[in-house]
């Protein structure tokens, strides 16, 4: 298994195989017309564009940290993998080991948010069905609104909170509020915008920047601080999150990383939007 690794300053970042979906192109531009989205990323004859759920694997400080858990093994339905469109399943645990890891190396756990398709991951089905935490010693972080409405969804989040993704993790939830301090060069910040509790995380070592914008910025071709999901629950806080932190990450130089970018896992541009450095999704 060839995976995508890369070196941020001391950091040392690992892209696991978490899975492929085909979701319908419209909702993922929100109200961008499909002539000008239809120009930037790839699209299907049935309007479903390619988008991956690839944990990054962070050692850093001593610590094994992963961001996001993957989609998940053996945890849909038929049914959810017509709707979804998937096309893989995770291969996240045949990545840890390609790497020489177990899910009992990992220390920590950042979930931005915790839509199904981020969360699935963090749980595993055992042998007679049984449904158990895939990472039983990490401490998982979520920031506390996001928590709060996992374990209790409203008429329209319940579809994509599911309760057999936080039982069996309850006990290693740790939760936060506006900030959290990971370890010296990671932090996570809460946005809110794509969920009321949505988080990015910013990674810093060595001079060099990177922000983890999640689903806020799920692709490359999402840059445009209007260019926000029809999936958002709070749409003008996505636009204002981005507003702040992609435009002082192209000030300060930052990379931009992925978890559903079919094409890169990770890019930078400069001030004019230019692309001036990328990494690709190995194939």
């Amino acid at each position: 298994m060839k995976l995508t690794e890369w070196k941020l300053g001391e950091f040392s970042l690992t892209w696991l195989r978490g899975g492929l979906t085909q979701l319908d192109g419209g909702a993922m531009f929100g109200v961008v017309p499909k002539p000008l989205w239809s120009k930037r990323y790839p699209n299907n004859e049935l309007n479903q564009i390619p988008l991956r759920a690839d944990p990054i694997l962070l050692q850093a400080g001593g610590k094994r940290i992963l961001i996001e858990s993957g989609i998940g093994k053996d945890r849909l339905t038929e049914k959810q993998k017509r709707n979804f469109g998937l096309q893989e399943e995770s291969e996240v645990l045949e990545s840890l080991q390609a790497v020489g890891l177990s899910p009992e190396d990992i220390d920590i756990v950042l979930m931005t948010h915790m839509h199904y398709d981020h969360a699935n991951g963090l749980v595993s089905v055992k042998d007679g069905g049984q449904l158990s935490s895939t990472f039983p010693r990490a401490v998982i972080y979520v920031q506390e609104l996001e928590w709060e409405e996992m374990r209790n969804p409203n008429i329209r989040s319940r579809n994509t909170y599911w309760e057999e993704n936080w039982r069996p993790i309850e006990q290693q939830v740790q939760t936060f509020g506006s900030e959290l301090s990971v370890i010296p060069g990671v932090t996570m910040h809460h946005t809110g915008g794509h969920s009321q509790g949505h988080s990015i995380v910013r990674m810093e070592s060595g001079g060099e920047l990177a922000l983890h914008m999640a689903d806020l910025m799920p692709t490359h071709a999402h840059q445009n601080s209007l260019w926000v999901l029809a999936y958002d629950d709070y749409p003008m806080d996505s636009i204002f999150a981005k507003e702040k932190w992609v435009k002082q990450g192209l000030k300060d130089g930052a990379w931009f990383t992925f978890y559903h970018d079919a094409i890169y896992h990770a890019v930078k541009w400069n001030e004019q939007n230019e692309l001036i450095g990328q990494i690709k999704v190995e194939a």
